[in-house]
């Protein structure tokens, strides 16, 4: 599999994965957080907004997915912001202590694929401009 090929599929995943992820968060509140169930209404209320914004931001995903070449600008930007959320988790963990076991797991596969991200930011440029100079089309 190409860069460029690696980045459209990784981008898409994340488009997909991020809004699906955000409207399960909007429909069942609370219910979507492990061990936040009784959290009380506000909270709910926060975990609902910010299940809008992720899918906001899995759309983003999918716009930048579905461009040719796939703006590396844009894939640097969303993926500042995954990882500045996995950051917020390393905090958490520092401030709070230790999260539910899934929270856990969804800190280290962000902090994991955000390098990959930044990496393959430029595959697909790269790949169109390989191919203009050698006089073929991507």
């Amino acid at each position: 599999m190409t860069r460029a090929k690696a980045l459209r599929g990784l981008a898409l995943a994340m488009g997909y994965a991020c809004v699906a992820i955000g409207l399960f968060h909007v429909l069942l509140g609370n219910a979507a957080i492990p061990g936040a169930a009784s959290a009380g209404p506000t909270v709910d209320s926060l975990g609902r907004f910010f299940g809008a914004i992720f899918a906001g931001y899995g759309l983003a995903w999918l716009w930048a997915a579905r461009q040719s070449p796939i703006p590396a600008a844009a894939v640097r930007g969303l993926t500042a912001v995954f990882l500045l959320g996995a950051l917020g988790r390393l905090l958490s963990l520092a401030v709070e202590g230790r999260p539910h076991g899934f929270q856990l797991a969804l800190a280290a596969l962000e902090l994991a694929l955000s390098p990959l991200l930044f990496w393959l930011a430029n595959a697909d440029a790269d790949a169109k401009a390989e191919a203009r100079a050698r006089g073929g089309s991507a």
